[in-house]
């Protein structure tokens, strides 16, 4: 294997890996975390990022050795599912821990994107005399914290399309009445993954013909902050979205008005609205964006080529013979596919190699 790697090394970031998913909807805009301590091939201690703002998972780690096993800490090894910060942040610097408690050896799953770590942990690390093994299964460690890299790396929101239709493509009845297509264990899931992003976007029309309060409420989990573009302003105050319950930010072309609960944001009108609304989450740190529609506001991301990932809910007995075409698909490739009784759910990807 390469880097000096064994297979053993695989068992433990898998499990570091695991730890670190636990934290999931929780430590953002960090990254999840996931570290062992392990001598003589047995676990002494494991710890994960559990808390935005709150002990990283190198410090939770090596707390929950016991007492018994402290003695046995400078001949371990640490494994850490991403490299350890060397700054100081909300915590102190997780380099200067591991140096501290004199861990000989510490292997890797990824390196930090970060500009204040990016190679600087591994770096003072070495430094230090620790010997250094990266890249441990970096891709499974990247596809963790795909919002954190894609953000750091592209300087925007890691973006999620979602929508769902009926068995013959329709996403609306066309008529102004709202369509039901998904089944309530399906709606479970969707609000599971509203708990898992930053922010949720809807455009006018699915705001004023539906009120949405694009909460979380099927599931135990954050609230994302609501962004909404009103180019015009023509949205009601008496609508859920501006309750001021949870964060909003209504992107327009009139005004600008930074608050803690409602925000206005102006945008251009002559220009491409999403790359604006894109750079304007980036600026606020908002690093992953579950676009809920409608079919407008959906086809303008699949336009602009500006998607990560696609998740379609197709009610597959239901049929309306007409009504509001979804978005037209292009460059996507299919990854999985699940089955929730007539809910068939489709995770799309884009083809990178038909672009």
């Amino acid at each position: 294997m390469a880097n000096g790697a064994t297979a053993i090394d695989e068992v433990f970031m898998q499990r570091c890996i695991e730890l670190a998913a636990t934290a999931a909807g929780n430590v953002a805009p960090n990254p999840m975390v996931g570290a062992v301590l392990v001598f003589d091939g047995k676990i002494i201690g494991e710890g994960y990022h559990k808390q935005y703002g709150h002990a990283h998972a190198e410090v939770n780690c090596i707390n929950s050795v016991t007492e018994a096993d402290k003695h046995l800490i400078t001949r371990s090894v640490l494994y850490v599912s991403l490299e350890p910060c060397a700054h100081f942040g909300k915590t102190p610097p997780c380099a200067d821990l591991i140096i501290q408690h004199k861990i000989p050896k510490v292997v890797i799953g990824a390196g930090d994107p970060f500009k204040d770590v990016n190679g600087k942990g591994i770096e003072k690390l070495k430094s230090a005399g620790v010997e250094v093994v990266p890249d441990v299964l970096k891709d499974e460690c990247i596809a963790l914290n795909k919002r954190f890299f894609t953000f750091h790396q592209q300087q925007r929101p890691y973006i999620i399309l979602k929508w769902a239709q009926t068995a013959d493509g329709m996403m609306g009845s066309g008529t102004g009445e709202r369509l039901f297509i998904s089944n309530q264990y399906t709606n479970r899931l969707v609000h599971k993954w509203r708990s898992e992003e930053a922010a949720i976007l809807v455009g006018t029309n699915t705001a004023l013909q539906d009120d949405p309060s694009l909460n979380v409420r099927n599931w135990k989990g954050k609230d994302p902050v609501r962004l909404v573009i009103d180019m015009d302003l023509r949205l009601p105050s008496s609508l859920k979205i501006f309750d001021r319950k949870q964060r909003t930010i209504v992107f327009n072309s009139i005004t600008h008005k930074e608050d803690e609960m409602l925000s206005f944001f102006q945008l251009t009108k002559e220009r491409h609205i999403v790359p604006q609304v894109l750079k304007a989450c980036y600026q606020r740190n908002i690093q992953s964006i579950l676009v809920e529609g409608g079919a407008k506001l959906l086809q303008s991301f699949i336009d602009e080529q500006c998607w990560d990932e696609t998740r379609v809910i197709t009610n597959t007995a239901l049929y309306t013979g007409k009504g509001l075409p979804a978005p037209l698909f292009n460059h996507a490739r299919e990854v999985r596919k699940e089955t929730i009784l007539n809910d068939s759910i489709a995770y799309f990807a884009p083809d990178v190699n038909n672009p």
